[in-house]
């Protein structure tokens, strides 16, 4: 499971204030989720600030979570390296990172978990008339999972609602949860608590 931070953190965050070791070992110990391989790579490139775009093509860490850490990874761990044991999610730019790469690479993650994001108007409409919409028919046999959460009061609502929107009335069919509270980790602690069960069953 690929799980990448927000906008101002780093890789430690979701070890350190995340708490994700405790929750996925809590979740283990109870046989409520499969034992699992988390990663939690830096989200910001050697290329400069993070691109806050819809086309993967223009997103440096689409090219870095491909092309090195992903080979990286299977090639020191014992893993299983096809998609149906690969699950991608993230918040805020993470959830956006999470849509470029698992779209733009469609097949690559069977499970993304976008928390507290969604694209911007501009480009939303990007996404919706390029070439990586193209390919929305094929998403429901692709992706066996495609989650989004965010909080009543969350800065990203806006954005993920409109989002939702367009890949619903495209006819996808995706997983969705609305919970009290802001753009915040009491919010991204639950939604890994709840997802994390789902994956790689």
């Amino acid at each position: 499971f690929y799980l990448l931070h927000g906008g101002g953190e780093t890789d430690a965050s979701w070890s350190t204030v995340g708490r994700a070791g405790y929750i996925l070992d809590n979740l283990i110990a109870a046989g409520k989720a499969v034992p699992m391989i988390i990663v939690m790579p830096c989200g910001w490139t050697p290329l400069g600030p993070q691109v806050m775009t819809a086309d993967a093509t223009k997103d440096p860490f689409n090219n870095e979570m491909i092309e090195d850490i992903l080979p990286y990874v299977e090639s020191h761990y014992r893993t299983l390296a096809d998609g149906e044991h690969r699950a991608l999610g993230g918040l805020s730019m993470g959830g956006i990172q999470t849509l470029n790469i698992g779209l733009h690479n469609l097949g690559t993650f069977r499970s993304l978990v976008v928390m507290s994001s969604g694209w911007f108007p501009s480009d939303r409409d990007v996404f919706f008339s390029g070439p990586d919409a193209a390919r929305m028919p094929q998403y429901n046999e692709k992706l066996k999972l495609f989650w989004w959460g965010w909080g009543q009061t969350d800065i990203a609502r806006e954005n993920a609602l409109a989002c939702v929107t367009r890949f619903k009335q495209a006819g996808f069919h995706l997983e969705t949860e609305e919970t009290p509270d802001g753009h915040e980790w009491k919010n991204w602690r639950l939604y890994l608590s709840q997802v994390a069960p789902t994956l790689f069953r």
